[in-house]
């Protein structure tokens, strides 16, 4: 009887720890250097985050934030989609209109495909079709290449202003739609849109996550909330409060977890998926203002963030009607979330 009780409370207290709010910032590497940011990505099985930096992608040791290599000239670099299957990953670079090719091995580019598109900005590789799409954010369409030819097979219009994407692994491609507070979805076997569905009481969603198993997305938006839709019928299911300027959102099935990284306040919401249409947030670790991405190691479920400190902002000019302050040097980091 002891014995018995003895295993339900170390259970128990596994399963708390995975669920309660108990995370806080485990390491942070400093990597310095200039440039802004844009997604993370992580390679779990070679521990590696590929972060993309300006005109550069960092390769990071996810062990000691050593640096592993540099992945050079992808001018405008938004995102980073990984195809284990090929042996091959790829960037998007928004100001080139291009995609990097590069071999997963030895880190080093092998080629450069031409969007077709403006500004291309999320990229996903899709397992199921073999095939890899760019959300071209200022075209306001989609380009689908084929990896093996190195070529654009087709374009799809996204009907606004596409943002971040996911896959379920068996044709079915979801993204955000960020002017229009919608999600398409396109079916990767006619690339073309199916469906798309209005996000309720969301405003400019960005950060896209998917809970496979359960057909559940996940939006962040603008206004402080992340809008849960049934991935099926477009409905809506829930909507849980989260930080200020969310970029990104991730799940952890393993866990049955959400996170939301915003960047404006500086905070990593937590939320604990209770069943597929009922969410707890369960905690808001600090993390550090302008930390709005991030990407989820699944095998050690830790969460890496990035945040850098700024310099004033300069005064407009013609040429640069909107300037962002300059990252002050040394200020770069990855910031390591985990319980």
């Amino acid at each position: 009887m002891r014995a018995n009780l003895l295993v339900l409370f170390l259970f128990s207290s596994l399963t708390q720890g995975a669920e309660n709010g108990n995370f806080a910032i485990q390491k942070q590497f400093t990597l310095g250097g200039n440039g802004g940011w844009d997604y993370l990505t992580v390679d779990s099985t070679a521990n590696r985050l590929f972060i993309s930096r300006a005109d550069r992608v960092l390769v990071v040791d996810t062990r000691d934030g050593s640096l592993i290599a540099t992945i050079p000239h992808t001018l405008g670099v938004h995102g980073i989609a990984l195809a284990p299957d090929l042996g091959k990953g790829f960037t998007s670079n928004g100001r080139a209109d291009t995609v990097t090719v590069f071999d997963l091995k030895s880190l080093k580019p092998s080629g450069t495909i031409e969007t077709g598109g403006n500004n291309p900005d999320a990229i996903l590789y899709d397992k199921a079709s073999r095939q890899l799409y760019t959300f071209n954010g200022r075209s306001q369409d989609i380009s689908v290449i084929d990896p093996g030819k190195a070529m654009v097979i087709a374009r799809i219009p996204a009907g606004g202003k596409p943002e971040f994407a996911a896959t379920d692994g068996k044709g079915r491609i979801f993204f955000n739609i960020q002017d229009k507070s919608q999600v398409g979805a396109i079916d990767s076997s006619t690339n073309k849109v199916i469906a798309t569905w209005s996000l309720t009481n969301c405003e400019e969603p960005t950060g896209l996550a998917f809970d496979v198993d359960h057909g559940r997305l996940f939006s962040v938006c603008g206004n402080g909330l992340l809008v849960v839709t049934d991935a099926s019928s477009g409905t809506h299911v829930a909507e849980v409060p989260i930080g200020k300027g969310p970029d990104a959102a991730t799940f952890d099935a393993e866990r049955g977890l959400i996170f939301s990284s915003n960047g404006k306040d500086g905070t990593l919401t937590v939320i604990h998926e209770d069943d597929p249409d009922h969410y707890t947030v369960v905690g808001n670790v600090v993390t550090q203002k302008s930390a709005r991405t991030m990407a989820l190691d699944a095998m050690t479920h830790r969460v890496y963030l990035v945040a850098a400190e700024f310099g004033p902002t300069p005064v407009p000019t013609a040429d640069l009607p909107h300037p962002r302050p300059n990252v002050l040097d040394g200020s770069f980091k990855v910031l390591v979330i985990g319980n």
